[in-house]
């Protein structure tokens, strides 16, 4: 029913396990291939590209569905419907940023105050051109191809560039003057795709596994079991998403409880409901979240 295009390079892995989470699991020969299968009734053709080229091929109607980031939307004013965000990326669930830096000694404080004429490096173009327009500053863009912020300052004077934690920047001796764009992942569609009720319900059945598979991460099921009196004393101690369950169970002056709770700090947790009290304590893996 769909055709599906996914991002080939960084945010590749990071996309293969973020779909074997939602039990929508990518298969191919090798890593080298450019074409995949999922096993499931709804998508019918996978294909492996670069970021830069998905939202175009996607808004020319060769893709019904693909994921890449909202940076290369805008870099390539590509007219899809974007079907949702998906809080990952490459190295952390956190979005990425195009920035203009300079050498951390420049005087400027904003691009504003860059001089006409300065050379900027970058692999957005298009998104770098406007961001200048705008700013009332006339800039040669000199088109990069990687390790951009290499050519500071021996090439260049300045560099747009993507950063998802700074740190790269940094090592290289550069300061972040503005942040021209916050880019998150995105599943966008085809605008004719998505129009058709058959395709845009089957869109959003992948959409909501995808999103339940982010939303679990980081989280873990909680079970334990506890008497009637210490029950409250338990309660005061667990976290919960909402409230936990609570279940009396068949036989004795006992009750189950159940809650999801961050994997993070678990190890602090588990001894203090102990020491409330509790018992038959179980830790379980959560693979998906649908709220």
């Amino acid at each position: 029913m769909l055709s599906l295009v996914l991002p080939k390079g960084s945010l590749e892995r990071a996309t293969l396990d973020l779909f074997d989470a939602a039990d929508l699991g990518v298969r191919r020969g090798s890593e080298r291939d450019y074409r995949a299968s999922v096993d499931d009734p709804r998508i019918d053709r996978v294909m492996f590209l670069r970021p830069q080229e998905i939202p175009r091929y996607v808004e020319q109607g060769l893709f019904d569905l693909g994921i890449t980031g909202r940076d290369w939307i805008t870099e390539t004013d590509s007219d899809v419907a974007s079907v949702c965000e998906l809080e990952y990326s490459k190295a952390t669930s956190n979005p990425v940023r195009i920035v203009l830096a300079v050498p951390k000694e420049h005087p400027a404080q904003s691009g504003r105050d860059l001089p006409n004429g300065v050379r900027v490096s970058t692999e957005f173009p298009e998104l770098t051109r406007r961001f200048f327009d705008e700013a009332g500053v006339e800039a040669v863009i000199v088109p990069s191809y990687g390790a951009t912020e290499a050519k500071v300052p021996d090439i260049v004077d300045a560099i747009v560039d993507l950063t998802e934690t700074g740190s790269s920047l940094r090592a290289h001796g550069l300061r972040i003057l503005d942040t021209l764009l916050t880019s998150r992942t995105e599943l966008v569609a085809n605008k004719t795709s998505y129009a058709d009720p058959e395709k845009r319900a089957a869109m959003e059945d992948i959409a909501l596994l995808l999103r339940g598979a982010i939303s679990a991460r980081g989280q873990v099921l909680l079970k334990l079991n506890v008497s009637s009196a210490q029950l409250d004393a338990v309660l005061e101690v667990l976290p919960a998403m909402a409230s936990p369950t609570v279940t009396q169970l068949a036989q004795g002056d006992m009750h189950a409880v159940e809650s999801v709770v961050g994997k993070r700090g678990v190890n602090t947790l588990i001894p203090a409901l102990k020491g409330a009290g509790a018992r038959d304590i179980l830790e379980l893996p959560i693979s998906k979240i649908v709220e």
